[in-house]
Parts: C-alpha cells; sequence; structure tokens
C-alpha cells in the first residue's frame, strides 16, 4: 500500500504524486511499488527493502547522500486468547527531497501522522518529521506498557480466584511482549545516541532538545519494561508454586482416603477365608465393627500428623 502526504497550510494533505517535501508511506509494498518509488524517488531498493526483513535491528546507516533509519514500532493485536504485543522494524529514509517510510503493517504511530492527531508536524522540516516520528514510537511504548500493567494487575486478581493454568499462560504471554519490547527499546536508544552525535544527520539546536525528550522517554521505557518484567516472572514463579502445593495437599488428601478405604477390604478379606482361630468369626457383624474402629484409629492418626 503507497500514501503520499504534505503539510499543505498547516494540515497533513493526501496527495496523487509525489511532491518536492512529502512524506512518503510504504506498507507492505508490492515488488512493482518498490521499483516504482525507487525510480522515482532515486533510492537504493535495498535501503527500501530493509524495514522488510522481520528480523531487522534498529541501526542507523548512509550512503550516497541517503539516510535510513531503522526503528522497532510497538505493535499490539488481538487474537482468541487475548491481546498480543510485539515489535515490528520500520524504516525511515531521508533524502534531499523527500521522506520515506517503510514498515510490514499499518502502524498506530503511521496513522496518527496521517490522519492529524499531532498538531504541528511538518513534511517539509524533514529532521523535526523524524524527530517526531521516533518521539511518537517512544510514547506509544509507554502506552502500550502501561496497558501490559493494567492487564496484569486483572490477571493477577483472577489467579487468586481460579488458579488455573489459563492464566498463567496469559501472564507468560506478556512477559515475552516484555522481553520483545526491552530489547528493541535498547537497540532504538544506541540508534539515537548515534543521532545525537550529529554525524549523520544534521541537528539544529531546537533538534537537539526534541531527541533528548525522545531519549528521556526510550530510557523511562526501558526501565518500566525491566520492572514489569520483573515482577511478572516473579509472580509467575509465586503462583507457580502455589498450585504446585495445592496439588500435593489434594494428593495427601486422596493418599489418605486411599488407606482409610483400604482398612475394610483388610478385615473383611481375612474374615472372608477359610482361616482358624480368629476372634468371634461366628459373629457377621464383628468384621463390620472391627473395620470401623480402625478406620477411627487410623483416621485419628492421620488428622494429628496433619495428613488429612
Amino acid at each position: 500500500m503507497l500514501n503520499i502526504h504534505k503539510t499543505v497550510d498547516g494540515k497533513m494533505t493526501k496527495l496523487h504524486g509525489v511532491e518536492d517535501g512529502c512524506w512518503v508511506n510504504l506498507v507492505d509494498p508490492s515488488e512493482d511499488e518498490l521499483a516504482t518509488m525507487s525510480s522515482a524517488l532515486e533510492v537504493e531498493p535495498s535501503f527500501l527493502r530493509a524495514a522488510l526483513d522481520e528480523e531487522e535491528t534498529s541501526r542507523i546507516d548512509s550512503e550516497e547522500g541517503h539516510t535510513l533509519i531503522i526503528v522497532d514500532t510497538p505493535a499490539m493485536e488481538k487474537d482468541d486468547t487475548g491481546v498480543v504485543y510485539s515489535t515490528l522494524p520500520m524504516g525511515i529514509i531521508v533524502t534531499d527531497r523527500h521522506i520515506i517510510t517503510v514498515c510490514l503493517k499499518e502502524t498506530s504511530v503511521v496513522r496518527d501522522l496521517q490522519t492529524g492527531v499531532v498538531k504541528d508536524v511538518r513534511t517539509q522540516q524533514r529532521t523535526r518529521f523524524i524527530l517526531n516520528i521516533l518521539l511518537l514510537v517512544a510514547k506509544r511504548y509507554l502506552q502500550y506498557l502501561k496497558q501490559i500493567d493494567k492487564t496484569y494487575n486483572h490477571m493477577e486478581r483472577q489467579l487468586y480466584k481460579s488458579q488455573r493454568n489459563k492464566e498463567l499462560i496469559q501472564l507468560l504471554d506478556l512477559e515475552k511482549s516484555l522481553v520483545y519490547f526491552n530489547t528493541s527499546l535498547k537497540a532504538n536508544e544506541v540508534t539515537l545516541e548515534k543521532i545525537l552525535r550529529g554525524r549523520i544527520v544534521t541537528l539544529y539546536e531546537e533538534d537537539h532538545d526534541l531527541l533528548e525528550d525522545v531519549l528521556i522517554e526510550v530510557r523511562q521505557a526501558i526501565e518500566m519494561a525491566q520492572i514489569y518484567s520483573s515482577i511478572i516472572s516473579g509472580m509467575m514463579d509465586a503462583f507457580a508454586s502455589v498450585i504446585s502445593n495445592n496439588l500435593n495437599v489434594i494428593m495427601k488428601v486422596l493418599t489418605s482416603i486411599t488407606i482409610l478405604m483400604t482398612v475394610p477390604n483388610i478385615v473383611f478379606s481375612f474374615y472372608g477365608m477359610n482361616v482358624d482361630g480368629l476372634p468371634l468369626a461366628q459373629f457377621f457383624w464383628f468384621p463390620l465393627l472391627l473395620s470401623v474402629v480402625i478406620i477411627v484409629a487410623v483416621g485419628i492418626i492421620l488428622k494429628k500428623k496433619d495428613l488429612f
């Protein structure tokens, strides 16, 4: 999918063709779209395809006057088990006249820019536009981390009630998402620090302040991801121990019941055979009474041993 936008009279406006100072957004582009944009914008095809690899990590590269910035953006999807958080690489290519973004899926960051949710953004100011994208990415991480925290608190209350494996599996998914977030955020931090040096991307005085704000947001997100990951990991271990302990208690009770039920079988087995010398064998009620007495005695012993 191909969309072209440009800031006209302070508003983000959709265009039908490429113009100077425009923003070209490619979402899961076809080979024809890649070839067309590569020719029209005079950009290396490898730059356009770099972000289409899901395993691509955050980095910055420059070649023939074009700068490629790849950042990991957070993504949220819903499935049968709930909400799944992950990360996707997004490529930002800066030329002398255009800005190009490439991603495998449409992200909420790009959607907010296209719909004009973000104010005072101009596509003609390329460096500042890039920094606004990076700031949006960092804020989206913080937003999703807060959602993960709320989801965790809800599942924690459910675990106190049910103690089933379903909640533990959901916690495991959240922990995996936090690992993805933490890894991507650290890679983004390294890329931002390279940009801050000003060797590849030219920064003006006001750009330094904005980039420092982005770095602060990213570092805050890294700290939050690490804290939430430690909390969830500890809680999973605690609840796994609780579930295991409950299973041990159930097995202990069942074992005690089995012992008590075995007593009548033993007594009636002796009295049911032709064995001489058994006490009061001529009375049919005696084996039953003897079984009850032994069961009560064994039950008292098990109770004192806290086994029942």
